[in-house]
This record gives structure tokens, sequence and C-alpha cells, in this order.
């Protein structure tokens, strides 16, 4: 069975995606900080995306910073036109490499003129607005004046959609209310499953839900059960895991990320694994 008929497609703005893509996070130098170690391996592992017909890439110009935009830009400009790069706005990173807050209008401009260069694009596809109140996941604040920001910047031309990054069900029907979104980027995994109330309320609007950090991230899944079903099912606990998003809704959207070509290819087989019931039966246990 092909991999796009198993993992299907799904509406991102005005194209239509395959469900398994690529985040270029991990391109950048150790703690996605500094130019990437290996540059050429770079431009291999995104050249390989694209000839494996993943037609969504995950950016932002606060990887590195800058270094992982002009990688792409380098390796796949000019762009296919079934390509769709979705970035992020809304952090910045000082001299230490720290994540900071960057949600005024002159810093959120700043940044969309940034990935614009850095990218080689006269408009981005979808601009993810990345919400900081709260380093360690989604809080309560108002979106009003950075979302109008980035609402006013689409007016212009500049950006064809516009996403939400760290939100909770509330910020979503505020930024509803100022224009369309057409994805939420959280933190969601198997063992993560904060948001499982909000990818179905998505689901029923037909936004796609991304899931950053569905291996795990910086501290990688680990679990005898999901060890246990990769065994039974014959794959590795990192494509069982990734199967079971994409079987968990069809508005799941994959962007795993990885620097190293013999990862990629294990992510891309992911694709073809369909769980049978007693398997996502045990992984939903977890």
């Amino acid at each position: 069975m092909s991999s796009t008929h198993l993992s299907g497609t799904f509406t991102l703005g005005t194209h239509t995606v395959k469900r398994l893509g690529y985040g270029a996070m991990q391109l950048a130098g150790p703690g996605v900080f500094g130019p990437p170690k290996d540059p050429e391996t770079a431009i291999a592992v995104l050249r390989e995306v694209v000839a494996n017909g993943v037609n969504h890439i995950d950016t932002s110009d606060f990887y590195g910073p800058h270094y992982t935009n002009q990688i792409i830009r380098q390796a796949l400009h000019p762009y296919a036109d079934d390509l769709v790069i979705v970035t992020k706005i809304g952090a910045r990173r000082d001299e230490q490499g720290a994540w900071l807050p960057a949600f005024s209008p002159a810093e959120l401009t700043q940044a969309v003129h940034d990935n614009l260069r850095n990218l080689g694009l006269d408009v981005l596809d979808v601009v993810n607005l990345r919400c900081m109140f709260d380093a360690h996941g989604p809080a309560e604040g108002s979106l009003e004046e950075p979302l109008s920001v980035l609402a006013e910047l689409q007016q212009q031309g500049l950006v064809r959609h516009i996403g939400l990054s760290n939100v909770t069900s509330a910020q979503v029907a505020q930024g509803q209310k100022i224009c369309e979104i057409v994805c939420v980027q959280n933190n969601y995994n198997l063992v993560h499953r904060d948001d499982d109330a909000l990818i179905d309320e998505l689901a029923g609007k037909g936004i796609a839900y991304v899931p950053f950090f569905p291996l795990g991230g910086f501290t990688p899944l680990q679990s005898t059960t999901l060890s246990d079903v990769a065994q039974q099912v014959g794959a590795s606990p990192m494509q069982v895991a990734l199967a079971w998003l994409l079987q968990r809704s069809p508005n799941i959207l994959l962007i795993p990320g990885t620097s190293s070509l013999a990862h990629l290819k294990e992510n891309l087989a992911a694709a073809q694994l369909k769980l049978p019931g007693e398997a996502i039966a045990k992984l939903n246990a977890i």
C-alpha cells in the first residue's frame, strides 16, 4: 500500500498536504542554536524529504536563528509548486540561545520579513503565532493585539494563512474572531495527551492539529508497552508512536524532525504502518 493511501491527506489553508510532513528544527546546531554541525547532510536530508513526496515542511526563523531557513532555501529553492512551508513567529533568541517572547508589533512584523528574506519567498504560506505566556505550555492570555498584527500582514499580502501554537481552546476561539485559523500546533504525543478534547474540537471544524514533539522532543518517548507493541508489529517504537498519531484523528498532521537520513527513512516508513485495534487499545491505555 502506498504511504499516501494509509496516512492520507488533509487541507492546510488552500493546499492539500500529505499528513506525514517534516520538521526542520533539528537542522540547526545543538539546542536549536547556531549553524548545522553538518550542512551537507542537512541539505541532503531536505532534498530527500521532497524526493519522497513530502509537501509540508515546518520551520521558523528563530531556529538557529536564521540558519534553518537559509539552509531550506539553499537546498530547495526554487520550491515545488505543491510544497507548503509553515513558519512560526512570536519568539526570539538571545546571544546565549535562550528563548524569549517577541510579541510586540515591531518584533512580529520584523519576524515575518526575516522569514520571507531567509526563505526567499514573496509570501509565507502559513504563519503560526507562537504564544509564550508560560514557558512550560499553553497559558491563558489575550491574543488580540499580536494576532491583529499578523492579520494586518495577511491583508498586506505577506502571509496567506494563519495558525496558532502553544494555545488553549479559549485562545483558538478568540483567534477565530480575528481571522481564519487553519492549524494549531501544540505539544502532543503518546504520553502527553492534554489536548485530546481540543483535537476532537478542531477536527469538527476542519482545522489541522500539528503536534510538536510527536516523539517526545528533547526527552524521547519511553514505554514498555510501546516497545512491546513495536515488537509485535515488527516496527520501531518511534514508528509505532507516529502511526498511533496518524490513526488518532484525521486532522493530525505530523512533522517529525531529524538531521539524519537513516532516521528520516524510518520516520517516512511510519506512514505505511497500520496498527491493529488491539495495539491501539494497548497504546491508548498508557
